[in-house]
């Protein structure tokens, strides 16, 4: 998995626990601190008029239909440069793990 992938899955694995009926806490701590770390890498990244932060709204909304524009802008934002965002991004990941829950198909194919 490259960098941007990871963090887009993280993204919305952070999302998925915060739906009724899953377990909240750490994942959702979690994935509120890489979700600002992202939004504010978009904010400074060079995208015009917020496109980069509307596009992760969107993606948290309906991953499958927003993967690849995510991955386009986390990708012109240099975001698997950030070194920040990606510990961000495996501390959700790996907290997800821990949890035991099964959370559905984050990833967009």
């Amino acid at each position: 998995m490259i960098e941007v992938e990871l963090v887009a899955t993280a993204l919305a694995t952070g999302a998925a626990a915060g739906r009724p009926g899953t377990s909240r806490g750490v994942i959702d701590d979690l994935h509120v601190a890489l979700r600002e770390a992202v939004r504010r890498r978009l904010s400074g990244g060079g995208l015009r008029g917020g496109y980069g932060i509307r596009v992760l709204d969107a993606y948290e909304t309906d991953p499958d239909v927003w993967w690849t524009r995510l991955l386009q802008v986390l990708t012109a934002s240099g975001t698997e440069k950030d070194e920040e965002i990606l510990t961000a991004a495996r501390a959700v990941l790996r907290a997800d793990r821990r949890t035991g829950i099964i959370t559905e198909d984050a990833v967009g194919s």
